[in-house]
């Protein structure tokens, strides 16, 4: 009850908001307003509750009371939320102009480290390896 009481004034609060002039982004900022309406939306899609949410996610029920107050996330929470909804957290970073790509060597080292079949160790070693191959082989 009390989280659906949060939440009406969050939707209030929203739309007093709209109606003052926009300041512009600064670069890189993240928009939590989105992200939690975002994930609201998850969550009525897929039937559950608040408080399931937070069993689920593993996210304490005080976070998800501060995000409906507007309050922005902790980023373990952040990540925690995003992994059990399955929304790109990139998508809710706001900035003028678009983003940049990102960079290959980036890309490759988040891969390895998300690979299921290698160690913490063997990717921190593999990816120290292709690094190094990089550096000697980019001016070439």
């Amino acid at each position: 009850m009390l989280l659906c009481n949060l939440l009406m004034r969050h939707q209030i609060a929203r739309v007093k908001s709209s109606l003052t002039p926009d300041i512009p982004a600064r670069e890189g900022a993240f928009d939590a307003d989105s992200f939690f309406n975002a994930l609201d939306s998850v969550r009525i899609a897929r039937g559950r509750n608040w408080k399931q949410v937070g069993q689920e996610s593993r996210v304490s029920p005080s976070t998800l009371t501060r995000m409906a107050q507007g309050k922005r996330p902790d980023v373990d929470s952040l990540a925690a939320l995003a992994r059990w909804s399955g929304l790109i957290v990139d998508t809710f970073v706001r900035g003028p102009g678009p983003a940049p790509e990102q960079e290959p060597l980036a890309m490759i080292s988040t891969y390895l480290r998300s690979d299921k079949h290698l160690s913490p160790e063997a990717a921190k070693a593999l990816d120290a390896v292709i690094k190094a191959t990089y550096e000697r082989l980019r001016g070439e």
